[in-house]
C-alpha cells in the first residue's frame, strides 16, 4: 500500500480532489473537470503521489472504472457512512465538495480497515451487469407509459380496460392499434371480433360476444370531434411506443439467458429455479453477487448486503430488530423473488416460510426471513462454485428425513429413521433439482 490517500467527490460535471500523506498532511486540493483530460490528469496525479487507496461515494461509473484501470486501490464508501462522519470533523454542520472530499480522504487514512476494498468482477459479469438493469429501467419505462395510457383511456374511452388480461399484453396493444377510440369500434361486431382474437392467437374462456358486451357496457365520454381525435392520437403514440418497447425487452431477455448459459458461474444460480421464465432472477442475483469471492466473507455478509437480515436495535433493556434500509435494493429484489418462488415446491423452504408464520411474521417478513436462509445456501455454492444440489442441502435432508417414534427403556423417547420413506422424500426432492437443471440447460 502506498504513503498517502485520497478522496475524491464526484459530480457529473467536476471532481474535487483531496490527497494527505499518512500524517495527514494535505499533499494535493484540486478539482478535475468530468471530460477525457481532467480524468487523465486526476489519475495521473494520484498515481504520481503513490495514492495507496481512493475512497469515494460510489462502487461503480466511468470514474470508477478509470481509477481501478489505473492501478489504484478504492473503497466504496456509502454515502450515510460518510453523512454520519462530518460531525467528526465539523460541528457547525457546514458541507462543501471541498470538504467532503476532505472527509473522504481522512475515512481513508484513519479507517480503511473498517471499509471493503473494491474487487472488479470480470468482463462478462459486468456485461451481464449492465443488461439486467438495463432491463430494469426499460421494465419501469413500460409500467409508467401503462399507466399513463389507462389514464388516457379513462378519460374518454374506459371499454378496452379489463377486456384482456394485461394493458401491456401484445393482444391488447394490437386491440387499442386497431380501435384507438370508440368512433373506430363502432361497426365491431362478434364476428369481425372473432376474427381478430382468432389472428391474435386468443387463449381466453370468453366468447367474442361476451368481450362486445363488457367493451359496450362501459361509459363513454361526451368529447367534441377535436378533442376526440386528439385523445385517439394519444393512444396511437402510447400504443406504438409500449409495442416497441415490449420488443425491445423481450430481445434483452434473450441475450440475458444467452449471456447466463455462457457465464462460468450462470449454472450455480439457474440451478436455484424450477421455471423457465426465472433465467432473469437467476441474473439479477449472478450480476449484483459478482464473481469475486472475497466480497462477501461469509452468508451473513452477503444477508446483510441483500437485505435479508434485520437491524438490531438495542438501548438497555430495550431490544428490537427493524427493516434493514441501506443495502443493495435489486439484491434485495431477486433474493425475496427466490424465496417466493421456490416456498411453493421447495420443502424445506415450505416448512422454513411455514415455521416464520407460525411465529406471527407477516408475509413479506417471512419471506425475507427465508430470504436469508437462502443467502446461506447461495453463498456456500458460490464459494465452493457448485450448483445447488439437494443432497447436500443439510437443512432440507434434516426436513426429509422420516422417523419413527418408539419406546425404549434407556430413554424416555426415542425415534428411529424410516429408511424407505425417506429414499421415497429424497427421491422427489432429487427429481425436482433434475427438473430445474434440464431446464436451465434448455
Amino acid at each position: 500500500m502506498g504513503s498517502s490517500y485520497a478522496g475524491v467527490d464526484w459530480a457529473s460535471e467536476k471532481h474535487d480532489v483531496l490527497v494527505a500523506d499518512e500524517t495527514g498532511e494535505k499533499l494535493l486540493a484540486a478539482t478535475f473537470a468530468h471530460d477525457e483530460q481532467g480524468l487523465r490528469s486526476l489519475c495521473g496525479q494520484l498515481v504520481r503521489l503513490g495514492v495507496g487507496l481512493v475512497a469515494i461515494e460510489r462502487p461503480d461509473g466511468l470514474l470508477v472504472e478509470r481509477l481501478l484501470d489505473a492501478g489504484l486501490r478504492v473503497l466504496a464508501l456509502h454515502p450515510n457512512q460518510v453523512a454520519a462522519a462530518r460531525p467528526r470533523f465539523r460541528a457547525s454542520g457546514g458541507k462543501s465538495d471541498r470538504f467532503d472530499a476532505f472527509v473522504l480522504c481522512e475515512l481513508a487514512r484513519t479507517d480503511h480497515h473498517r471499509f471493503r476494498v473494491l474487487e472488479p468482477d470480470c468482463d462478462e459479469t459486468k456485461a451481464l451487469r449492465a443488461l439486467t438493469r438495463g432491463r430494469e429501467d426499460l421494465v419501469g419505462m413500460r409500467t409508467a407509459l401503462t399507466n399513463q395510457l389507462r389514464a388516457e383511456l379513462e378519460r374518454f374511452w374506459p371499454g378496452p380496460l379489463g377486456l384482456f388480461t394485461d394493458l401491456n399484453s401484445r393482444i391488447s396493444l394490437a386491440f387499442l392499434e386497431r380501435y384507438p377510440s370508440p368512433a373506430d369500434a363502432r361497426g365491431l361486431g362478434a364476428q369481425r371480433l372473432q376474427g381478430f382474437l382468432r389472428r391474435q392467437g386468443y387463449t381466453g374462456r370468453k366468447q367474442p360476444a361476451q368481450l362486445l358486451a363488457k367493451l359496450r357496457r362501459a361509459a363513454e365520454g361526451r368529447v367534441g370531434e377535436t378533442e376526440l381525435g386528439a385523445h385517439r392520437q394519444l393512444v396511437l403514440g402510447l400504443v406504438a411506443t409500449l409495442t416497441t418497447l415490449g420488443g425491445q425487452i423481450k430481445t434483452l431477455d434473450r441475450q440475458i439467458a444467452s449471456a447466463v448459459r455462457a457465464h462460468p458461474d450462470g449454472e450455480i444460480f439457474t440451478s436455484l429455479f424450477r421455471g423457465p421464465d426465472s433465467v432473469i432472477c437467476a441474473a439479477t442475483l449472478l450480476s449484483e453477487i459478482g464473481d469475486c469471492r472475497a466480497r462477501y466473507l461469509t452468508g451473513d455478509a452477503l444477508a446483510g448486503d441483500a437485505g435479508q437480515a434485520a437491524i438490531a436495535i438495542e438501548s438497555g433493556k430495550r431490544k428490537a430488530a427493524r427493516f434493514r434500509w441501506a443495502c443493495n435494493k435489486r439484491l434485495r429484489a431477486a433474493f425475496c423473488t427466490l424465496a417466493d418462488s421456490t416456498r411453493h415446491w421447495h420443502p424445506w423452504a415450505q416448512d422454513r416460510y411455514a415455521a416464520a408464520r407460525a411465529r406471527g411474521h407477516d408475509h413479506q417478513r417471512a419471506i425475507r426471513t427465508l430470504g436469508r436462509a437462502w443467502c446461506r445456501v447461495v453463498w456456500r455454492c458460490w464459494q465452493d462454485r457448485v450448483p445447488y444440489d439437494p443432497a447436500r442441502h443439510r437443512g432440507l435432508q434434516q426436513h426429509i428425513t422420516v422417523t419413527i417414534p418408539t419406546a425404549s427403556p434407556h430413554t424416555a423417547s426415542a425415534r428411529v429413521i424410516d429408511h424407505a420413506a425417506t429414499e421415497r422424500m429424497a427421491a422427489g426432492t432429487l427429481a425436482i433439482n433434475a427438473e430445474n437443471q434440464e431446464t436451465a440447460a434448455h
